[in-house]
């Protein structure tokens, strides 16, 4: 299994969010558990360029889709 392109840290950078560990572990503290049939890009707390960013990931299996996924399962997971 090959690692993933991208790290969690690299994707909030992107996403123009803290990226240092402790900042990620506070948003994901903060925002999850997200409901099990909310999609993660659909999610209240995102700007409309973080939702299009996520969304065009996913759909497109492109080389951010598996931390982005990643982000989704940590959002989702029940605390």
């Amino acid at each position: 299994m090959e690692p993933p392109v991208h790290s969690l840290s690299s994707l909030f950078k992107q996403l123009g969010l803290p990226d240092d560990p402790v900042s990620i572990d506070k948003f994901v503290a903060v925002h999850s558990p997200l409901k099990r049939d909310q999609k993660l890009e659909d999610a209240f707390f995102w700007t409309e360029n973080q939702k299009k960013f996520l969304r065009n990931e996913i759909l497109e299996d492109a080389d951010w889709a598996e931390v982005v996924d990643e982000l989704n399962l940590l959002l989702h997971r029940v605390k």
